[in-house]
């Protein structure tokens, strides 16, 4: 792995004019990729059932496509990272936002679960690039102050984007069936994300917000963390152990919302509604906890949410059979649980710097990949063997560590990179 960034030979500086060189209208841009794959990942669980009956399969084998999805879309973020930190978003998001569609559009003409395996992968690699694009844009376009402004409006785009189509996609899921749910929503999104990204962009070198001042860069001879010299710190390794725990439980309710709804004898009207409010919820998290912790401080923020998240999944076991407190504590969860994707790029470009902010959070990120496959396929083994209670209070006691982990990180002393004198104020984390 190369330390050092190559020359973007693929997006010189004359391509920037005055709206493509906006950073409000890259944010814009970046918003909309998000929504174009918000329905790989949230809108997922309303298909569950119509493909358990397509393929005459168990709840299981189906949610192992959801796992791979993750798994690829998750482990595929450092190697999407570090290309779109070196090359144009617009050459690789246009690749990306052809494998979104015809990933998920052709889910819809799978004639076996492998095949839905396969496509369903697919679309998760090309999320990896627009996901890492889109963050990274969200990062490098605004300064630290706004930072958790501009990366929780990006990360609630995929958490709430999935509310734009849900409506849309149970309407044809009752009239037309999974097939052609999955054949006109992919075809949409692959072409609107073909379009956002023929004019997506990242700041010029020279004008990017991690660049050096005059001063300081006489000063301190500022420079970022490389990937390999952040796997060195202890902060690294907590930070990734705290998105694995947190993250699990959101991937509970991503893939489980409609199949423990069932069991559960909500009925399907309400299901429906409780998914719509969930990635509202997801995304409102996102944003108003990143701009809560512009104020308050990362782990103050973190830790406060993931508490409050923790709770909310242990009482769903408890109560959640009740229609209200089903559709309540569900949106609870998602509000608490999404701002995780805006808080922890914020944490990254903080403590690391924003040179290799896509590269560095995409190993961040993928920690998801365990994520998915705890909450999708193992937690439907687990709820098929033992019903929903272990599953739902595991994800509360990581919720639970998550946020005591938050407390640990404030308490440690911040990194420096090496060459770097500890007294360089220009990596104070503003956590």
């Amino acid at each position: 792995m190369a330390l050092e960034p190559s020359k973007n030979i693929l997006d010189p500086k004359e391509t920037y004019g005055p709206f493509i060189g906006n950073k409000w209208t890259q944010l814009v841009l970046a918003i909309i990729g998000m929504i174009m794959i918000a329905n790989l990942q949230y809108a997922w669980t309303l298909f569950v059932p119509q493909v358990m009956k397509g393929f005459n399969a168990t709840k299981a084998a189906v949610q192992l496509g959801f796992s791979l999805f993750i798994a690829f879309e998750s482990w595929g973020q450092p190697v999407a990272g570090y290309f779109i930190d070196r090359y144009s978003p617009r050459v690789l998001l246009t690749i990306a936002a052809l494998m979104i569609g015809i990933g998920w559009g052709g889910m819809g003409l799978a004639q076996s679960l492998t095949a839905l395996y396969v496509l369903y992968a697919l679309a998760g690699i090309g999320a990896a690039f627009i996901y890492s694009g889109s963050i990274a844009a969200g990062v490098r376009w605004f300064e630290a102050s706004k930072r958790g402004m501009a990366s929780g409006l990006v990360a609630a785009a995929f958490g709430s984007g999935a509310a734009l189509f849900i409506p849309f996609i149970a309407i044809i899921l009752k009239k037309q069936g999974y097939n052609s749910a999955f054949v006109t929503t992919g075809i949409i999104q692959g072409i609107i994300a073909l379009i956002a990204a023929q004019m997506m962009r990242f700041p010029p070198k020279a004008s990017q917000n991690n660049a050096p001042k005059a001063g300081a860069q006489a000063t301190a001879g500022r420079r970022d963390f490389t990937t390999v010299e952040m796997f060195k710190t202890a902060h690294f390794w907590l930070i990734y152990l705290m998105f694995l725990f947190i993250c699990t439980g959101g991937m509970i309710v991503t893939a489980q919302t409609k199949p423990f709804g069932k069991e559960a004898g909500i009925a399907a009207n309400i299901i429906v509604v409780a998914a719509t409010i969930n990635t509202i919820a997801n995304g409102a998290g996102r944003i108003i906890w990143g701009m809560i912790s512009d104020k308050l401080g990362r782990y103050n923020t973190m830790f406060v949410a993931f508490t409050i998240n923790a709770v909310a999944m242990a009482l769903v076991p408890l109560i959640g059979h009740n229609a209200f407190m089903f559709v309540f504590l569900f949106a609870l969860i998602m509000f608490t649980w999404g701002e995780l994707f805006a808080l922890f790029p914020a944490v990254n470009a903080d403590i690391f710097g924003t040179t290799y902010a896509a590269t560095n959070y995409g190993f961040i990120y993928s920690a998801k990949g365990v994520s998915g496959i705890v909450g999708g396929f193992v937690a439907a083994l687990v709820a098929q063997m033992s019903g929903w209670s272990p599953v739902f209070l595991t994800g509360a006691l990581m919720s639970l560590l998550a946020g005591l982990g938050a407390l640990l990180l404030r308490s440690l002393p911040k990194p420096v990179p090496p060459g770097i004198t500890t007294g360089d104020s220009s990596f104070t984390t503003g956590a």
